[in-house]
């Protein structure tokens, strides 16, 4: 399966890969640790991120299906 990536804010800076190919049956969290171990400085970033499929925020736990965008973003702060 193909899933697009898109990166917001300073995770943009990373390089990240603009799509990634994966097993049938793949979550996010499984994905997010492909990204932690082939992206430099990724890991730091993993625990906080915000992951949206399409238009929706979606959880660690949500099989992913070919396809998909995945939106990664850092929290927000306010200030």
């Amino acid at each position: 399966m193909i899933i697009e990536l898109q990166y917001f804010s300073l995770l943009r800076d990373f390089k990240g890969p603009a799509t990634i190919e994966v097993q049938a049956g793949t979550t996010v969290a499984k994905l997010l640790d492909r990204l932690s171990a082939d992206v430099p400085n990724f890991k730091s970033w993993n625990p906080r991120l915000l992951v949206a499929v399409g238009y929706e925020y979606v959880g660690r736990d949500h099989v992913l299906r070919d396809g998909d965008q995945l939106s990664l973003m850092p929290p927000v702060q306010g200030g």
